[in-house]
């Protein structure tokens, strides 16, 4: 019991904040490069794809009006032929967007420096203003309710040498 009462009286003396990364991108002018960056290689990318898909469209399309006229050694040349296309396709979009993929590759290092000034506006202000913690409410550690006292996004901008406009 007296172990639960000073927890109690320590996370008093704590001081807490959060940050809206979204938010703070979102008013980052190098952010909506990054982002236009990155659509037009999933653009790029997405085009490869339904090409690919129009392909092998046309294989099985080819293959279904003539498959009675094929011998059963062409017949299963042809569907192999259609299975790695559709193997080779399904590769791509795994290289380009899978968990290791050059999506979030591409994605990783474009945003990195930007996370970098991020993090060090966080830290620097923490430090000036004591925070024991601050918390991302974009991410992970998601918050039910937060007093809007505490957002500390717009002093994030300010220390990144951003003007924002309040909002009434």
């Amino acid at each position: 019991m007296i172990l639960g009462l000073s927890m109690t009286v320590q996370a008093q003396n704590q001081k807490f904040g959060y940050i809206d990364s979204d938010y703070i991108l979102s008013h980052i002018p190098e952010y909506e490069g990054i982002e236009q960056r990155l659509e037009g290689l999933v653009q790029t990318w997405e085009e490869e794809l339904d090409e690919m898909q129009e392909d092998i469209d046309a294989l099985k399309q080819q293959y279904e009006a003539r498959e009675i006229l094929y011998t059963e050694d062409v017949r299963s040349q042809k569907e192999e032929e259609i299975r790695q296309k559709v193997r080779e396709r399904e590769q791509l979009i795994d290289t380009r967007f899978g968990p290791d993929g050059e999506y979030f590759s591409q994605q990783q290092e474009l945003l990195e420096p930007l996370q970098q000034r991020i993090l060090e506006a966080t830290t620097n202000i923490a430090d000036r203003e004591g925070f024991d913690f601050i918390f991302d409410r974009s991410g992970d550690y998601m918050f039910m309710y937060a007093r809007q006292s505490w957002d500390l996004s717009d002093d994030i901008l300010l220390e990144m040498g951003i003007q924002v406009e309040e909002i009434q």
